[in-house]
């Protein structure tokens, strides 16, 4: 269950979705503060995207509402004060309104539980087969990834989501779908898309 206050951290690209890793450099002082707080409490930073994919242009800049939560599962402190860590999707979040009083932002949210039953289970199966289908020999192009066979269903296509070679927003849209069967649908939908503007995601970003 995640808290009822979570420190945020917007970017520009970067959607993160449940269950998946993200590696990030952490360099600016605010967010450097930001870390070292997030290592002495519960490890949870929320990952938002920056509306105007920039953000130098407001202040504060403006984000989506719909964000997801990632644990701290490793932190490397550099020499001159920056940090190298590992964040692993833990769950989506919606957010209510932000709290003032921190050199960062931080933020009152709404966890957004995603369902897993049989039926849910049953739709990520045969979403895979449709993706991988429809990815066959695109994945392990020199400079991609190759997908573990052994992945989870579910993990599958959230990885898939997150690394895919779409447009943030593309990848934002994919994350505020309610739960894991609207997300696949939406996903192959996506990626047919490309496909049929000869634009096909040829690997992972």
């Amino acid at each position: 269950m995640l808290p009822s206050i979570i420190p945020l951290f917007p970017l520009p690209n970067v959607v993160l979705f449940p269950s998946v890793f993200l590696p990030l450099h952490i360099f600016e002082p605010r967010y450097q503060e930001m870390l070292a707080d997030a290592l002495k409490g519960d490890r949870l930073v929320g990952i938002v995207l920056l509306k105007s994919g920039r953000d130098d242009i407001e202040e504060p800049p403006p984000i989506y509402e719909v964000g997801c939560a990632g644990l701290i599962s490793h932190a490397e402190k550099l020499e001159d004060g920056r940090s190298n860590i590992i964040l692993r999707g833990i769950q989506r979040f919606r957010i209510i309104t932000e709290q003032d009083g921190h050199p960062y932002r931080c933020a009152q949210i709404q966890p957004l539980p995603e369902p897993s039953t049989d039926t849910t289970r049953g739709a990520a199966r045969h979403a895979r087969r449709h993706l991988e289908d429809l990815l066959a020999g695109r994945l392990d192009m020199p400079g991609g990834v190759t997908v573990p066979g052994d992945m989870g269903d579910e993990d599958l296509v959230n990885t898939l989501a997150q690394y895919l070679d779409f447009e943030p927003v593309e990848k934002q849209a994919l994350l505020e779908r309610k739960d894991i069967i609207s997300r696949s649908e939406s996903l192959i939908e996506l990626i047919e898309m490309h496909a049929l503007t000869h634009q096909p995601p040829t690997g992972f970003q």
